[in-house]
């Protein structure tokens, strides 16, 4: 069973003195926008993003008068101006441009796709990606959204957290099977953490997509603090799990500390 790459992100506070709502209703109007759908017409922006037609319109055209969206009449799509907002994140930390050679060299070596990931809420987010190969139904990009739970990425960067935060996650997460290996039961998945915490890295074979095997690990702030994930992602037909931790487990761990010393350098400096 393929899993698509969530267009949403978790859900807001309730609103206050301090929340902006109209922001908000933006920024869902903006997530409204996937892979699975660049296009939209204005009853499909507004059953997305749950607003009405007119709360929907207002948004768009607006997004449409500061460039962000284009429209012909009918459908909205977002324009490349939209990647502003998230290079104003990915240039803001030095981490990504200290570890996008770093991944490079590791891809090369490896001969697999490689990821760098954070944590939002239930999900990972892609902020780089060097792939090799096309290893999944959807299409992964810096952005992309995947439950934390049944990923690689997602288990070392929640296995880094207090426990009870941990595992409120998972049970925030409501997992579900989406291969028959799917580990969805609250206590195994608290035992994976646990492995995950002891060994310093985590392997996941096919949970989130029959024939994908992602292997992963933490990279650390000066602190030692988790900041990210790191992972190399292939093809069980042609990278089998086994051949994955005997083979790339070391090249794998040997990045990440790179990527977390030269983070260190960085911000002592």
């Amino acid at each position: 069973m393929a899993i698509a790459a969530s267009p949403l992100g978790p859900p807001g506070p309730v609103p206050g003195d301090s929340y902006v709502q109209s922001f908000a209703r933006g920024l869902e109007v903006i997530r409204s926008f996937s892979a699975s759908s660049p296009r939209q017409t204005l009853s499909e922006v507004a059953a997305r993003s749950g607003l009405s037609r007119a709360g929907a319109r207002r948004i768009l055209l607006t997004l449409q008068t500061l460039g962000y969206v284009e429209g012909d009449g009918k459908h909205f799509s977002l324009t490349p101006r939209i990647l502003d907002l998230g290079f104003a994140y990915l240039s803001s930390l030095p981490i990504w441009n200290l570890a996008e050679p770093v991944m490079e060299a590791l891809a090369g070596e490896v001969g697999e796709s490689c990821s760098a990931a954070v944590l939002d809420g239930t999900d990972i987010v892609y902020v780089l990606r060097v792939s090799t190969h096309k290893i999944m139904s959807i299409t992964l990009g810096v952005g992309s959204r995947l439950p934390a739970y049944c990923t690689s990425m997602g288990r070392v960067l929640l296995a880094a957290l207090p426990e009870d935060q941990a595992m409120a996650c998972l049970k925030a997460s409501k997992p579900g099977a989406l291969t028959r290996h799917t580990v969805t039961e609250l206590d195994a998945l608290r035992q994976k953490l646990a492995q995950t915490r002891k060994q310093g890295w985590c392997l996941v074979n096919q949970e989130l997509e029959e024939g994908l095997v992602s292997m992963a690990a933490p990279i650390h702030d000066r602190a030692g603090r988790t900041v990210a994930a790191l992972n190399i992602s292939g093809q069980a037909n042609r990278t089998s799990a086994r051949v994955m931790q005997d083979n790339m487990l070391q090249p794998l761990l040997q990045a990440a500390q790179t990527i977390s010393r030269l983070l260190a350098v960085q911000n002592k400096g």
